[in-house]
């Protein structure tokens, strides 16, 4: 008896061994599984009868980027500030619904031509293309429904430089007016120097017009805590371009010496806003185009943003040869954003690097077009630190 009882305690400790260890190893396997669902996208919606996600990247300094397939929108983007602490530097919307009622192009990918287009007409070998007018006389990022209302197809990547989404795009011919079918990809990957990289390629199968960019607002107090007067921009620009009542180029270039656009030093984008200047009146404020000193054909450093109270540092780099330098303008507080914060009277700039405005219009500006068997291919970094 007493054998078959030792026994039967063995019998009871091993069963019990047996079922310890596998708890175990489940709850490792929970737990690495969870971390990995995290990385996957979020549903964030539907649009067009398509499923739009929420994708994320992170980099190993806790970094993050979101963003979504929705019109590529960059929803949120964290970085620290000089203690640390992370925030988001972005505008935008809790939800998609937000973003496809009411958006001035927060965040978003802009297609197929960035900034203006006068009355909405441009020439291609004698053939005169009419496109969309929305805004005013004049089109606007590429009319009314442009790169930043539709759905792309999304791919989360892992590169040398960190992760990253590659986002895809076939613009049928003739698609708000444009010629051509366009396939565009994008992709941003976020680096663990802190920087977020965009890089745009395009072929087409019929002559056309191209200038993408990205339209974030920044606000690097962090949570969006009020204005943007007093962070200070450097542009490095020796000209702008001109415009008109109608935010259209008048053709030529002007130095900024001795002007409100001289941002060759660091200057509180409040310092000389209110001056009595006809430039800053016809755009309520800085909606100009920057004509950048290029170092060459590859990167140039375009500008710098520097906001003193949380010591956020966000220095940009393209191979454009222009900047589009927008003070929030038309920002009113009738847009409630993220957290239920009201966006008000200058409280984001969008720093969109691009072509200059009416390009096709100006034979005097560098040529936007892109013809069949060629390749359309920019970059544009924006690198984030403290000091």
């Amino acid at each position: 008896m007493k054998s078959k009882l030792n026994l039967g305690l063995l019998l009871v400790a091993f069963v019990c061994v047996l079922a310890c260890g596998p708890k175990k190893e489940n709850n490792e396997t929970e737990t690495a599984d969870t971390t990995a669902v995290s990385n996957e996208p979020k549903e964030f919606g539907e649009a067009d009868g398509k499923k739009v996600s929420l994708y994320t990247l992170k980099n190993s300094h806790g970094v993050e980027a979101h963003i979504t397939n929705y019109g590529g929108i960059i929803t949120s983007l964290m970085v620290p500030d000089k203690t640390g602490k992370l925030e988001d530097v972005v505008l935008g919307y809790d939800n998609l619904a937000d973003y496809q009622k009411d958006s001035p192009y927060f965040g978003a990918l802009i297609g197929r031509y960035g900034n203006r287009i006068a009355k909405g007409k441009f020439t291609l070998d004698g053939e005169e293309y009419t496109l969309a007018v929305n805004n005013g006389v004049n089109t606007l990022h590429g009319g009314k429904k442009g790169f930043d209302k539709v759905v792309w197809d999304a791919e989360k990547i892992t590169t040398d430089e960190g992760e990253g989404l590659k986002l895809n795009y076939v613009s049928p011919d003739m698609e708000e007016g444009y010629p051509g079918e366009l396939k565009v990809e994008v992709t941003y990957v976020l680096t663990d120097d802190n920087s977020l990289k965009i890089d745009y390629t395009a072929t087409t199968d019929k002559k056309t017009i191209v200038n993408l960019t990205n339209h974030s607002y920044f606000n690097l107090t962090g949570g969006v805590k009020g204005d943007i007067l007093g962070h200070e921009v450097m542009i490095n620009a020796d000209k702008f371009v001109p415009i008109d009542s109608t935010l259209i180029p008048e053709g030529q270039l002007e130095s900024v010496d001795g002007t409100p656009f001289d941002f060759r030093e660091p200057t509180a984008i409040g310092a000389r806003i209110g001056e009595d200047n006809q430039q800053l009146t016809y755009g309520g404020g800085y909606d100009h185009c920057w004509v950048l000193n290029a170092d060459g054909e590859g990167m140039t450093k375009a500008a710098s943003v520097y906001e003193p109270k949380s010591g956020r540092l966000m220095e940009i780099f393209t191979t454009e040869p222009g900047l589009q330098f927008y003070s929030g303008n038309f920002l009113d507080g009738s847009l409630t954003g993220k957290g239920g914060v009201a966006y008000k009277y200058r409280w984001g700039i969008a720093l969109e690097t691009e072509h200059y405005p009416d390009s096709p219009n100006q034979p005097d500006f560098p040529s936007v077009e892109l013809n069949p068997g060629e390749t359309y291919h920019t970059s544009t970094t924006y690198k984030f630190s403290t000091k």
